[in-house]
């Protein structure tokens, strides 16, 4: 009889169970706390048990291959939208019509590239998120709060970069590079839209550059004085950036972008202090 109460009640609890379960998971990722030991203690305990490392790479592998499916299935859905999307990066040339292709795989080419960069922008919040998934059993609760919180704020500076490019530094350096030297120029799909994706592209990552060292900085990977300290290598590294970037032989293009890099990188040191003081804060 007692087994047969128990049963009766484990049907009727079971919805409420199942409601709780999301609840008790969210409880136990956030009460989580990794094991606290030296990285030589580490590095000997992986020589002695490489089946722990195995661990780590099959879990790697996992949410590799979870990235890739969603950003397939991304590109995908934005190989459906890439005759709009297309028309509306020509706009700044006069649109689709003022491209000719020369050769028969162009147009392929440039539906395929449009397509992988909308795909890679759909899907990059959960490209993210799998990020964080891999990291966050070895980071303290505060820190997977922190860099949780960060991860909308992600998205939106990647989109902020694709705006900056498309409407900032294209306006400026289209005309020049058509009219330079007084040769009329014809657009090509296979220069045009490779060139325009690859810099809305760069310029997207390049705006994620103070999140990034916010991040590093609150797991204690950065600091923002030895970031200050190496302002000058900076310097350089982001003009060889801004020229790979943006193909363009006058500085006032190169300039366009090195603006922004240089003011990125500067607000990143920002950043990078507050986590530190944060962190120092902490213990």
């Amino acid at each position: 009889m007692r087994r047969f109460l128990r049963s009766i009640w484990r049907v009727l609890t079971a919805p409420f169970r199942l409601l709780a379960r999301p609840f008790r998971a969210v409880a136990r990722f956030l009460n989580h706390e990794p094991e606290e030991a030296p990285t030589g203690d580490v590095l000997t305990r992986t020589l002695e048990n490489p089946a722990a490392l195995l661990e780590h790479l099959q879990a790697l592998r996992s949410h590799l291959l979870r990235s890739l499916l969603v950003l397939a299935v991304a590109v995908g859905i934005s190989f459906a939208f890439a005759q709009q999307i297309l028309d509306w990066m020509a706009a700044p040339i006069g649109g689709i019509e003022a491209l000719q292709a020369i050769e028969i795989t162009e147009s392929v080419r440039a539906f395929m590239r449009v397509s992988l960069l909308t795909g890679f922008a759909l899907s990059l919040p959960y490209l993210i998120l799998e990020a964080f998934a891999f990291v966050h059993p070895g980071l303290r609760r505060r820190e997977r709060l922190t860099l949780l919180l960060l991860i909308p704020l992600a998205v939106m500076m990647f989109a902020f970069g694709l705006w900056f490019a498309y409407y900032v530094m294209l306006p400026v350096a289209l005309p020049f590079l058509m009219s330079f030297g007084g040769i009329r120029t014809i657009p090509r799909p296979a220069d045009y839209i490779p060139f325009v994706t690859s810099a809305m592209f760069w310029v997207g990552v390049a705006f994620e550059f103070p999140l990034l060292m916010f991040a590093l900085a609150t797991i204690g990977v950065v600091e923002a004085r030895a970031m200050l300290r190496g302002w000058k290598v900076a310097v350089v590294g982001i003009a060889i950036a801004a020229a790979v970037i943006t193909p363009t032989p006058d500085p006032i293009n190169m300039a366009l972008l090195m603006a922004p890099l240089l003011g990125l990188y500067f607000l990143g040191i920002l950043f990078a202090a507050a986590a530190g003081r944060r962190r120092r804060a902490r213990g």
